[in-house]
């Protein structure tokens, strides 16, 4: 399926219920990254047939530059064109009468800024994106976060001792999290602000171990906002272990409001 967007074709995929009745509620999925709309290790595709067997709608596409869509990849902050495009091409093809999106980290993100432009209802967070990196270490939360669990685990401590740890790379991450805490980047000012207009119609999922994740939850623990978050245990950015698939299909399907 293809839809118009700012002199561009975008290419979706459209999963319906088995049954060929759609309900009235349906689910965006909005990639992350440069990922097409398959999503990592093909985690969108398999999660939109499972919600589709359970009779939810759901729409999959790639934004302009990504897959099958032509135009060229301008990253997230200039994806709300493709988005409201994604929503009211879904909205009309399976007749539903109300939109929820999820997304992922940086379509996360861009759904925390542009879904209400979009018309959509109700959204998903997962791990979203809220730094602005400087170099190629993790935020400085992420790296505290670690360092706490580490010093836990007597087998790290052996490891430091015995000379099992890179001396250069922990003394980097040292630094890095000992220097003040500074004010919020641009980005995560825009994305607190857009999120406060969400408060009662957006739900957070956390990767616990996630760096991404971790350097969310510091930010906006920091602003005082407070919206509803459930987190798995788990180290995995796009909830790739085993029974990650399982609970994330589970917290959407809560979300949506089916049983």
């Amino acid at each position: 399926m293809c839809f118009p967007c700012a002199g561009d074709t975008l290419f979706g995929t459209l999963d319906t219920p088995d049954n060929g009745a759609p309900g009235k509620t349906g689910l965006l999925i909005v990639s992350g990254g440069n990922e097409i709309r398959i999503g990592a290790h093909r985690g969108m595709a398999l999660l939109a047939q499972r919600l589709a067997a359970r009779g939810i709608p759901v729409f999959r596409f790639d934004r302009r530059g990504i897959g099958e869509s032509t135009g060229s990849n301008g990253g997230f902050l200039s994806s709300g064109p493709d988005i409201g495009g994604a929503a009211a091409t879904f909205s009309a093809e399976a007749g539903i009468e109300r939109l929820v999106a999820f997304g992922n980290c940086d379509a996360a993100t861009a759904l925390a800024l542009f879904g209400s432009t979009a018309g959509i209802d109700r959204l998903i967070l997962a791990n979203p994106w809220i730094v602005e990196p400087t170099d190629d270490l993790p935020p400085a939360a992420a790296i505290r976060s670690r360092y706490v669990e580490k010093l836990k685990d007597p087998r790290e401590l052996w490891r430091l001792v015995s000379g099992g740890v890179n001396i250069a790379k922990l003394a980097k991450g040292l630094t890095r999290v000992s220097l003040p805490r500074t004010e919020p980047n641009e980005l995560a000012l825009r994305l607190t602000t857009a999120l406060s207009g969400w408060q009662d119609r957006a739900t957070i999922l956390l990767a616990g171990g996630d760096a991404t994740a971790i350097a969310y939850r510091d930010a906006i623990t920091r602003t005082g906002l407070t919206l509803p978050t459930v987190t798995r245990d788990t180290p995995s950015h796009s909830f790739a272990r085993e029974g990650d698939a399982g609970w994330l299909e589970e917290r959407i399907v809560e979300a949506l409001g089916h049983g």
